[in-house]
């Protein structure tokens, strides 16, 4: 048909998925032969979209469209519908025979006169057609079939037989196994199916970006394919079930199109046959015994034989082996609870709870369901619910469970407590801030007394946190719940156990050791003995450079035995504890794992906390693009959780790969960021992480004075201030910018107190630094050269590939500068060679100026040799350019803003450049070249 290319272009962009069944549309109406189609579906599939199509394409292809909709009222007016298609033409009368303009005049109700014969109506309907059609090609188009008058179907019938070879095409919609006055039979026929998975999802992701991942699943796996059902079950759903926070109702909710489309269809069944399928629909395995059962519970007998009717229907099925209840659509479940009244929901639950006595989590939620009094003993089973559901990671689940438990609770401090416990494994688990600081809200009208709980306090200080507040206050108030509590120092009491892990990261936090005297009083009082992840951490973690060659074996040893561990918060507490001895390299399994399970809706606190360890574990192997994209994440994380405490620990990642890079102008902002927001709260390790940024960043510039008191800040030279953990990290730093600015003395005092610690026992990398910083302050050069070669010599040193070149160009500098120029070079060029393949320019420039001062012909730092940018490369670094940011160039160009910084990294090196307000004028000469 003429329309047919303008068709496949038009529709297919306004469809999703639909390019196979446009092409099947399309291939009959190219045939000579074939001038009709009727197209069907269940509801909601998409056939009145597919028709809108179809009509849109052809009309701007100059075709023109006649359309008529079966309307319920109107089935029994004769010729309704056909007066729809014929309006449009009805000055097209006039050059019809006077007997047949007559009778349709008649027939449409454009004039009086005696009811004319069918066969007339339809041979002059079809000279009309012909006659309309001389003038343009014509696309009659008919939807809802089976509301359709009989008249009009008759009609229709007899055109659609008669339009091969014609410039008319006649396309219908109706719903599958629905029946109609339209005598469809030998005509050609096409079902439109459910929309395949991909396809699916890219509807959802198109309409509703921000879903959470197991929503959005759950979402997929209802609808099965169902456009409208995709596009209207988000938008039944409150804001925080959309986003994970709030548990997911068993049977979701239809919108209000759904529901026309499906409840219609149920409430036409039995009374008999509802109360069946609402049985089924609550229980949700079909299990027929259940069902039977149940069934008997509710009325005092039972009829299978009432499921009939909706097996007719074609709403269920009967599977035989294992004999069981298949609702033929998800929705169908959605329309029997929408069609059942509460009262008749709750008698289900009650009946279903009888049966399922065996199985307490399902029996525990039917009996809250069914509940509407308090009662104790139903709120008591809840709770013990919730806690088993927590145990398996499922926290949104749990929180709804503890609610309603609370929701039941006859006293006011069994609610309290409850909420309480709700409000804790929200805050903790998935982010929900906000419902959690209801939720504590609720607890304290409950009972005013129950604020000092330990679940409440935790609650409380997650909130304070990621506020306004500041961490003495959060501090002061996790131990006074501790101190005043009545656990009786248990060490098997988990919510005492979470307590005090909190308040070892608020005392890590905070990095002064006043803080540190209630968390060792209160680990110390716990009986039988404290958890050995409590004392270990502390020193591995909070004061590293004091942890002993015994509490790393115990470290090694609690490491070994979390490498299956499978609790999402002992994963992330093990990995902390791992990370100032350098051994997160360890836990990067369990890390990927707990990555994994926050992207498919895992807890939201842990997701972010494996992201700090893989990214610091990446800075330092060298994978530094990973750790620009993980930061990304964890920030977009951090930012959509509420989480804001978190944030500053992808800034100091992204601040270090930035600044060792010599994008010198991104991490010092991003180390300001750091401190403008920690100073004020109290956070002194955020401090001192933002210094290392800074100090990075000034060392890449060459400003070695600012970068010595950047370090000297965090802990002076010449002491390792106690519990001050990131001075264990910082220490090279501070030698190497006190050499280098002929401050001698403090370099050599702050060797002196290296020694002092296990800093070099902590791990090779930190052990390589120790050496190369005891090279630095040596006081002869046989010395100074046998300390290089002791540290070039540590064990493993090429998995931490830019500490490596740091030291084999600090020793190729102290060569040249000893006049050994030929041995300078071998050094010099290994560094080189790294900082290339890092993309480290500040630092590879440094040691070109070495291999130049050594007499070494090198390439200038112009970009890499032979680089050339991508297409893409090229039109992101020409955005960057003008001022736009990663976000406005990723809305630009439909990419993300993670992808747009992995490409500008990609580009700064191969332009020769250290940050982007260099490219307008790499670019330029570029061009030139």
């Amino acid at each position: 048909m003429v329309f047919a290319d303008s068709l496949r272009a038009g529709a297919a962009a306004r469809l999703v998925g639909r390019e196979h069944d446009l092409d099947h549309i399309l291939g009959v109406f190219e045939q000579r032969c074939g001038g009709a189609l009727l197209l069907s579906g269940d509801p909601g599939v998409g056939k009145s979209a597919m028709l809108d199509a179809v009509a849109a394409a052809a009309g701007q292809d100059g075709t023109r469209v006649l359309r008529a909709a079966g309307v319920e009222f109107e089935a029994d007016i004769s010729y309704s519908a056909l007066n729809q298609i014929l309006l449009p033409l009805h000055s097209a009368l006039d050059r019809l025979a006077a007997p047949s303009r007559e009778a349709l005049s008649v027939a449409l109700g454009f004039g009086a006169g005696s009811p004319p014969e069918r066969l007339v109506i339809c041979n002059a309907t079809l000279a009309l057609l012909r006659s309309a059609a001389e003038d343009s090609p014509l696309l009659l188009i008919v939807d809802d079939l089976p509301w359709v008058d009989r008249a009009s179907a008759a009609v229709f019938g007899f055109l659609a037989r008669r339009l091969s070879g014609d410039r008319i095409r006649f396309l219908a919609a109706s719903r599958t196994g629905v029946g109609s006055f339209f005598d469809g039979s030998g005509l050609p026929a096409y079902e439109l199916p459910a929309l395949d998975a991909d396809s699916a999802a890219r509807l959802v992701d198109l309409r509703f970006p921000d879903l959470a991942h197991p929503v959005r699943r759950r979402l997929l796996n209802t609808a099965q394919g169902n456009p409208l059902a995709l596009l209207e079950l988000p938008d039944a759903l409150r804001a925080d079930q959309r986003r994970a926070r709030e548990v997911l109702p068993t049977v979701l909710p239809l919108g209000e199109r759904l529901q026309s489309l499906f409840v219609s269809r149920v409430r036409s069944l039995p009374a008999a046959t509802r109360a069946l399928l609402l049985l089924a629909t609550l229980d949700g395995t079909g299990d027929l015994g259940v069902l039977s059962t149940a069934a008997r519970e509710m009325h005092g007998e039972a009829d299978l034989r009432d499921l009939d009717p909706a097996e007719r229907d074609g709403l269920v099925r009967v599977e035989e082996s294992p004999r069981r209840l298949v609702f033929r659509h998800p929705l169908i479940m959605s329309a029997v609870v929408a069609a059942a009244t509460s009262s008749s929901r709750r008698e289900a639950h009650r009946a279903l709870a009888l049966v399922l006595a065996d199985k307490p989590e399902q029996r525990a939620w039917h009996l809250g369901e069914a509940t509407l009094q308090p009662d104790e003993e139903v709120a008591l089973l809840l709770e013990r619910t919730a806690r088993r559901i927590l145990d398996r990671g499922d926290a949104v689940a749990a929180i709804a469970a503890l609610t309603r438990a609370a929701d039941l609770s006859p006293r006011g401090t069994d609610r309290a407590r409850r909420l309480s416990e709700a409000a804790y494994v929200g805050a903790e688990a998935i982010g929900a801030l906000r419902s959690a600081s209801e939720l504590l809200e609720d607890a304290w009208r409950a009972d005013p007394a129950h604020g000092a709980s330990l679940n409440s306090a935790n609650a409380a200080v997650q909130l304070v946190l990621n506020s306004d507040g500041d961490l003495a206050t959060a501090h002061r108030l996790l131990v006074g719940a501790i101190e005043e509590g009545d656990h009786g120092y248990d060490a098997e009491d988990p919510a005492l156990i979470d307590a005090l892990h909190f308040l070892l990261l608020l005392c890590n936090y905070g990095a002064r050791e006043e803080l540190w005297a209630p968390y060792y009083a209160a680990v110390a009082r716990l009986r039988p003995a404290p958890p050995p992840l409590l004392l270990v951490a502390a020193r591995t973690w909070g004061d590293p450079a004091h942890a002993d060659a015994a509490t790393l074996r115990e470290l090694d040893e609690i490491i070994d035995g979390a490498l299956k561990e499978t609790d999402p918060a002992r994963v992330v507490r093990v990995g902390t504890a791992a990370l100032y001895p350098d051994r997160l390299a360890a836990v990067r399994e369990a890390a990927w794992r707990l990555v994994r399970q926050g992207r498919e809706g895992g807890p939201v606190r842990r997701h972010i906390g494996a992201l700090l360890h893989l990214c610091l574990d990446d800075y330092h192997r060298g994978k530094w693009t990973e750790v620009l994209d993980l930061s990304e994440e964890g920030l977009t994380l951090c930012e959509k959780s509420g989480y804001a405490v978190c944030t500053w620990f992808f800034q100091y990642t992204k601040g270090l790969v930035t600044a060792s890079r010599g994008d010198t102008e991104t991490a010092h902002a991003l180390a300001e960021a750091m401190v403008n927001w920690a100073s004020p709260r109290g956070i002194r390790e955020a401090v001192d992480c933002a210094q290392h940024v800074h100090a990075l960043a000034d060392i890449a510039d060459g400003d070695f004075d600012a970068a010595f008191g950047r370090v000297n800040s965090i802990s002076p030279a010449g002491t390792f201030t106690p519990y001050v953990a990131h001075a264990a990290w910082v220490f090279f730093e501070l030698v190497e910018a006190a050499v280098r600015t002929d401050r001698r003395a403090e370099a050599a005092a702050h060797v002196r107190a290296l020694r002092g610690t296990n800093v070099a026992g902590l791990s090779p990398r930190l052990a390589l630094l120790a050496g190369c910083a005891e090279a630095l302050v040596a006081d002869d050069d046989a010395e100074a050269a046998r300390l290089f070669a002791k540290a070039l010599a540590t064990p493993d040193a090429e998995r931490w590939p830019f500490e490596l070149a740091r030291v084999r160009l600090a020793h190729g500098e102290w060569l040249r500068r000893s006049r050994a120029l030929s041995g300078s070079k071998a050094p010099l060029t290994a560094a080189l060679k790294t900082f290339q393949q890092l993309e480290s320019s500040a630092w590879a420039e440094r040691a070109r100026k070495e291999l130049r001062a050594a007499g070494r012909v090198v390439p200038h730092s112009g970009g890499r040799a032979g680089a050339v940018l991508t297409p893409q490369e090229r039109e992101i670094a020409e955005l960057a350019a003008t001022g736009l940011t990663n976000k406005q160039i990723a809305e630009r160009l439909f990419i993300s803003h993670r992808t747009v910084g992995a490409h500008l990294y990609q580009i700064y090196p191969k332009l020769g450049i250290a940050s982007r307000v260099a490219l307008r004028d790499a670019l330029r000469e570029q061009d030139r070249a």
